[in-house]
């Protein structure tokens, strides 16, 4: 694990929440919202998963819950062999642009190839959610969708973007809570599912195998 040792409920009554993802973004998203989770990356190959009988032929959105599937059940099997009874949280998002399913780009020539193309365009950002809780071994999950639209960006700017290196390490080439902003003209649902974990439906997801949300976050 990348912070802490034994993970458990804990004496107050409180659950840790396990994210199965290095992602900054989610969790910032959780740390927001007054949830301190512990971060163990997945070692799913994200290829491997996609190309297998089980992913070859889905949607989008099916594809992206697929992966948010398969990232919790690792790090979930792990934990469990070690007697944890945490909560593991796994997300995969994957845009959908125009028909193509678009994750991180390979390269810094594929990111501004890509933002050439969806400058001035509507995609929907798909997030996986999967939950799975080791004290029960109740599971649930479901793919959420949100649309963005993208302003005009010039060559300058596509330019100086990339330079950056952050279109590289996210699913679609941008980030709404980075520095791609100023070009996200607009979205319609939640914004949070954009940044990489729907935080509504984390609260719904949690509720439906018995969590409540207080036992989860911590008010200041």
């Amino acid at each position: 694990m990348s912070e802490g040792s034994k993970v458990d409920q804990g004496g107050d009554g409180k659950r840790q929440i396990v994210l199965a993802s290095a992602s900054p973004a989610r969790r910032g998203l959780l740390r927001a919202a007054g949830v301190e989770p512990l971060v163990q990356a997945s070692n799913v190959d994200e290829d491997a998963v996609s190309t297998s009988p089980a992913g070859v032929g889905l949607g989008v959105g099916a594809l992206a819950q697929l992966l948010a599937e398969a990232k919790c059940a690792d790090v979930a099997r792990h934990l469990d062999a070690a007697g944890s009874d945490a909560i593991v949280v796994g997300c995969d998002s994957i845009l959908e642009w125009q028909g193509s399913a678009l994750g991180k780009p390979e390269s810094a020539d594929v990111a501004i190839a890509r933002l050439r193309k969806m400058q001035g365009t509507s995609g929907v950002l798909h997030t996986g959610h999967s939950v799975r809780d080791l004290a029960t071994g109740r599971a649930t999950g479901r793919v959420a969708g949100t649309r963005v639209d993208f302003a005009p960006m010039s060559e300058a700017h596509i330019d100086a973007y990339v330079r950056t290196g952050e279109p590289l390490a996210v699913a679609g080439s941008f980030t709404l809570d980075g520095l791609s902003s100023p070009f996200v003209a607009g979205i319609d649902g939640d914004p949070s599912n954009v940044i990489g974990l729907s935080m509504p439906l984390l609260r719904e997801l949690l509720a439906g195998i018995g969590i409540d949300w207080l036992q989860v976050v911590e008010y200041a």
